[in-house]
């Protein structure tokens, strides 16, 4: 049981930053926009909090540093495509190129040199517990703030008048603005909310998860992942948590796999749970097929595994809106 709970603490630790950018993302596209810069972003996030850190002495500030480079990416995502019109598809992948261009060129004089890190934290009062102890006793405050994320993130969400606001932009722009809901703003709040969010990943990738920086860094592709967990997790944040720590729970896996099995080479581990998230993505998204819907139909009770769950994306996803058009 003990080691069962240092596998789990691994995959918090490896799952927190997933988490935190997989959140942020569906903040972002509950109302309407897609951030396709998540993964430029999380490098140049990860190298700015890493100098940061490394200049400071403080990881705490590499980590605001990272969360503002986060929000300034994706500001320029919405200030082009919100205000002047310009495509969120075209300009997030553009962003993601010159944010990883800029991680690599900026970051050069850092990489492969010593910095500050979050380390471990200890949870007083485990000790007599040996499993919670080994789960949480001695953990990185990134798995703290991830979890609280989840928690603070649906509870927003679901609980409060911004987060209506938030869905009610993301389903049907015109209907929330004839209510009197300023779309635009709430929209480039989204932005700057998730972009946060995803900086925040990237500075716990540098300065928790593997510390440092240099190339690779070892968070490429990450970016990538987060944005299929989304749809993987329904555009809700507690199922796109679990989404993520599904993804953490791979990796994990692959590592423990590589002791048991060394005659297999070692990328094979590495780059199997890429393609079984492809496949999960696929299961899960079997209830829009067509020749599956023509199965339920002839087999009603197939229904109920369909409804189990729902992937269902925000109406107005990816669409913009200009209110001098009108209602």
């Amino acid at each position: 049981m003990h080691e069962f709970a240092l596998v789990l603490a691994d995959i918090l630790l490896a799952g927190a930053p997933l988490v935190l950018a997989t959140l942020g993302e569906t903040i972002t596209e509950k109302a309407g926009v897609i951030n396709l810069s998540l993964d430029g972003s999380m490098l140049l996030s990860a190298m700015a909090a890493f100098a940061l850190a490394s200049a400071t002495g403080s990881p705490w500030t590499g980590a605001l540093g990272g969360m503002a480079v986060g929000a300034a990416a994706a500001a320029i995502l919405g200030l082009t495509n919100i205000y002047l019109g310009q495509s969120q598809l075209a300009v997030g992948f553009i962003l993601t190129l010159l944010c990883r261009d800029l991680a690599y060129f900026l970051g050069h004089s850092y990489s492969r040199q010593p910095g500050p890190t979050f380390g471990l934290w200890g949870i007083p009062g485990l000790s007599d517990t040996p499993v919670l102890d080994a789960l949480l006793g001695r953990q990185s405050p990134m798995v703290a703030l991830s979890l609280g994320a989840i928690v603070l993130c649906w509870w927003w969400m679901y609980k409060t008048v911004g987060g209506m606001r938030l869905r009610a932009v993301g389903e049907s722009p015109r209907a929330a603005f004839g209510r009197g809901i300023r779309v635009r703003l709430t929209r480039l709040a989204a932005c700057l909310i998730g972009g946060a969010l995803v900086g925040l990943a990237g500075a716990a990738y540098s300065l928790a998860v593997k510390p440092g920086w240099g190339r690779p860094q070892g968070c490429e592709g990450a970016g990538w992942i987060a944005l299929a967990i989304v749809i993987f997790g329904g555009w809700h944040p507690v199922r796109a948590a679990i989404g993520a720590y599904f993804f953490a729970a791979l990796q994990v896996s692959g590592i423990y796999l590589q002791e048991l099995f060394p005659s297999v080479p070692a990328q094979v581990f590495q780059v199997a749970p890429f393609p079984m998230m492809i496949l999960t993505l696929l299961a899960v998204n079997l209830g829009r097929v067509s020749f599956v819907q023509d199965m339920m139909r002839r087999y009603p009770f197939l229904k109920r595994f369909s409804g189990s769950w729902p992937i269902t994306s925000p109406a107005a996803l990816g669409q913009d809106f200009d209110p001098k058009k009108g209602l």
